[in-house]
This record gives C-alpha cells, sequence and structure tokens, in this order.
C-alpha cells in the first residue's frame, strides 16, 4: 500500500508540473506557456553607475548578478530624457511620429532668447496608439505596471486603459509619495520598496499564468532623497573618479534591492527558467555638464568615459545599461555591440511571446536574433534621434540646442539646427566624442546626412523654425 501511494503521488507531482507549463490562450486550449516578461527601468541612472559597468563607488551587487547571468547590449539607446523613451518603448514609434520628443511643455526653457522657436511637444501618448502592453493583454498575459508612467495620468491616458490589468503610478517625490489611483501607503515608506512590495505581490498573485511586469522606477531621479541609513553608508566612502555623491549611491542602492527582491521572488516561485528579466534606464544620467561648461553645480554623477549627459545627444545622455536574461536563450556574460535602441523593444516582446503585431508602424526590429547570438546582426544599419527643442542647463545655458543624430555601425554624426553644423564620431575609436571627423570624412560626413534627412522626412519629423532673439512671442506672455 507505502508503494501505491508514492507511485499515485509521483504520478501526480507530474501531472501538476505538466499542468504549470500549460496555459489557456484564447483559442487554444493546450499551448506551451510563453516566457513571463519582467522588464525594470530606473529613471536617470547613467550608464556607468553600476559595478557591472564600472563604478568602483557605487554598489549594485544585485544587477551585477543579473549581468553576470545577462547577455549585455553594450551599445543600447534611449532618448535624451524620460518621455519621449517611454512614448518611444510603448508605442514602438519614433518621436517624430508619435510628436514626443521632450518632457511637458518647450516653453519651460526660454527658447526665445535664441534664434529658433521649437515645435509643441506631445505630453500624452496618443490613444490612437497601440501600447506593447494591450498587445500581451490580448495575447492572454496578466499585466502589471507599478511606479512612473509619463504617458498621461487622467482618464483613458492612464495605463490602466493602455493594456495593463493592474497599474499603479507615483512619480515626483521618493518620500511622502502619492499614487493613481490612491492606495494606502504605510507612514515613511520609500517610493522604491513601496513599488517593489507592489511588484512582488503582483508576481505571486499571478505566477500560475503568464505575465508581464512592467517596474520603472522613479530612482534615481531627482529630487535626491535616499534612506538615512544609506546615506550613511556610502558618506564616508571616498570619491572614484566623478561619482561621489553618498545620496545618489544611496538611490541606486534602493533601486539595487529592488532587482534584488523581484530576482529572490521569481527563484523562490520557481519561475527564473521562464522569465525574461530586461533591466535598462530611462536616458543617460545627470552628469558631464561641468567638461561641456555647462557650469559645475549639475553634476550628480559622471557618465565617463561617455561625453555629457541627461538631456544630450551625446553618448552620455542617450547610452544606457541594458541587460536581458533569458534562460536557455541568452548566454551569461555574454555582451553584444550592435548598436538598438527603445523602439526595438516593441517588436523584440511580440516576438518573445508569440504576440501579434499591431496595425500600425513600426520603427524598431526585433532584437532575437542578438539576444540569442552576440555575433549576429540585425537588418537595419542605422537608428536616429530627434530633439527639436532645447534642454536648459541654468544661466542661459542648455544641454541641448535643437539637433538630429543618425548612428550606423561605428559612426554617429550629429545636425545642430541653429547653425547647420555637422559633427561626426568614430565611436568605436573615440567614444568620448572628442574629435570632430566633419573635415577628415566629407563624403562619409555628407552621405550619414542625407540619410538623416531622408529619415526626418519619412517619419514626419518636425522642425524648429527661424525666430528673432530675444523677442517673447505675444502668446507667450
Amino acid at each position: 500500500m507505502p508503494l501505491l501511494l508514492t507511485i499515485v503521488s509521483s504520478l501526480l507531482l507530474m501531472q501538476g508540473h505538466a499542468a504549470a507549463n500549460v496555459w489557456e490562450k484564447p483559442g487554444n486550449s493546450a499551448a506551451v506557456r510563453p516566457p513571463n516578461v519582467v522588464f525594470i527601468m530606473a529613471d536617470d541612472l547613467g550608464y556607468s553607475d553600476l559595478g557591472a559597468t564600472g563604478s568602483g563607488y557605487y554598489e549594485t551587487p544585485h544587477i551585477d548578478r543579473l549581468a553576470a547571468h545577462s547577455m549585455q547590449l553594450t551599445r543600447y539607446y534611449h532618448c535624451q530624457n524620460c518621455q519621449p523613451t517611454r512614448a518611444a518603448i510603448f508605442s514602438g514609434q519614433y518621436g517624430t511620429r508619435t510628436g514626443v520628443f521632450t518632457v511637458g511643455s518647450v516653453n519651460r526653457f526660454a527658447w526665445w532668447k535664441r534664434s529658433l522657436r521649437p515645435p509643441e511637444n506631445v505630453t500624452q501618448l496618443p490613444l490612437d496608439r497601440t501600447t506593447i502592453a494591450q498587445v500581451l493583454q490580448q495575447a492572454g498575459y496578466v499585466t502589471g505596471m507599478f511606479g512612473k508612467w509619463h504617458l498621461g495620468e487622467e482618464g483613458q491616458y492612464h495605463p490602466r486603459h493602455r493594456g495593463f490589468d493592474e497599474a499603479i503610478t507615483s512619480s515626483g517625490k521618493h518620500f511622502n509619495f502619492t499614487t493613481n489611483p490612491q492606495t494606502d501607503v504605510p507612514p515613511g515608506a520609500y517610493l522604491a520598496d513601496f513599488l517593489t512590495d507592489r511588484a512582488v505581490d503582483f508576481i505571486h498573485r499571478h505566477r500560475s499564468k503568464p505575465f508581464f511586469l512592467y517596474l520603472p522606477h522613479f530612482g534615481v531621479h531627482s529630487p535626491h532623497e535616499a534612506k538615512p541609513e544609506l546615506i550613511a553608508k556610502f558618506a564616508a566612502r571616498p570619491p572614484v573618479g566623478g561619482h561621489k555623491n553618498a545620496t545618489y549611491a544611496a538611490m541606486i542602492a534602493s533601486v539595487d534591492e529592488s532587482v534584488g527582491r523581484v530576482l529572490d521572488v521569481l527563484d523562490e516561485l520557481d519561475l527564473a527558467e521562464n522569465t525574461v528579466v530586461i533591466f535598462t534606464s530611462d536616458n543617460g544620467g545627470v552628469g558631464g555638464y561641468a567638461r561641456e561648461g555647462l557650469g559645475p553645480n549639475g553634476d550628480v554623477t559622471d557618465n565617463a568615459p561617455l561625453r555629457s549627459g541627461k538631456g544630450s545627444l551625446y553618448e552620455g545622455g542617450t547610452r544606457v545599461p541594458f541587460f536581458v536574461r533569458w534562460p536557455g536563450q541568452t548566454q551569461p556574460g555574454a555582451k553584444c555591440d550592435v548598436p538598438a535602441t527603445h523602439v526595438d523593444l516593441f517588436p523584440t516582446l511580440v516576438e518573445l511571446t508569440g504576440s501579434q503585431l499591431p496595425q500600425q508602424t513600426l520603427d524598431g526590429e526585433s532584437l532575437l536574433s542578438l539576444f540569442r547570438d552576440p555575433a549576429a546582426n540585425l537588418k537595419r544599419d542605422a537608428i536616429f534621434a530627434h530633439h527639436p527643442s532645447y534642454l536648459g542647463q541654468g544661466e542661459g545655458k542648455f544641454r541641448t540646442t535643437p539637433a538630429s543624430s543618425i548612428i550606423c555601425g561605428d559612426w554617429k554624426l550629429i545636425e545642430f539646427f541653429e547653425d547647420s553644423r555637422l559633427e561626426l564620431y568614430n565611436l568605436r575609436e573615440d567614444v568620448g566624442e572628442m574629435h570632430n571627423s566633419v573635415n577628415s570624412h566629407p563624403d562619409l560626413a555628407k552621405q550619414l546626412h542625407a540619410r538623416l534627412v531622408a529619415w526626418r522626412q519619412s517619419t514626419g519629423a518636425q522642425l524648429p523654425t527661424p525666430h528673432t532673439p530675444g523677442i517673447k512671442p505675444r502668446d507667450l506672455n
């Protein structure tokens, strides 16, 4: 009898294990369960702000552990600031199509003192765009997001109506924060911890079905606030290069703790082997400005060896960390130097999950071939950026004036609209963008500029218009 009970128990366990790998999908009652997707995005985290990417001051043991088991895209690009990156990720379209190219109104900065008037920025992701969350939701995924949305908070613009079954947004403060919708928040809670609590709870409740978890932290965005015990940990530590801000280090540590907790719950629930984990940042770090002559007080971190920082089309403003862990598909510790960008995530997640492409133009290309083979190449050979406005740095200085860029292989060309200036850099030989090669490679510069102009025309890019400096238009008075 004991032997019979053992056999029956073993069979039940085997059936239960098999059931865990089968899911109910519309029109297919017994399909192999596709992978879960966990997408974690930090805010304003610079390319070199992790131990895994070279920092000797900040501590990121959990992200470093993730990196060790991931494939890294070493040339992954987002927009120069927060909002357009998020619009591009969720629409799969460059800002030239959505109209979202900066944060908020272009009138945040005194453009009227300059020679160009920027076009108006779209501040909410247009409702006629299908989001990647809607695509995954329609494919049978349970979808949840907790954190900074930045694509519209009211009515139909809220993520609850853009493809997320569960969505709580919050940004602006790290302590004493509010949420949308209003949610009970423990007294003294730190935002990164609160968001992680929600994310972990989401995983626990939906572990039996395919899920898409989007965890966009507000850390490490200003205001720079952190837990006192973590600030104290870094306060006595000597600087390492341009990394020296104890509060900022403590904020990074809280984001790192969050990543660790998410990885731990995936292990605890035996979900790690069938979960794709992506970690990145939305734009470059807030630093590198002193070297640009923009004043000594704006640098919270340092993106060296990259040039400049958030708000700039130089590498320090747009190149960010990117790690993807997909057991059995990605090679742990592998690195790929093929340029990739934000609009690639939409088609990547569609292919990865076996979902259906939406009826809208997608500007990117799936990165699955790179995930599986870092030596592979993509079909396209160039990526683009367009920022037809000004981003200020105080005292009449700007992180960038209106500009566009193209990256093609090792080469990057930037066009500045105020004076039609072109800058050309070989990123393999000059990652710090110190040596403008326009004069030494005039034919290449001409060729890349022609492609940049053609791309702007094909995607409907809006351009700034001439303006008499110093005259503030009546419609702004």
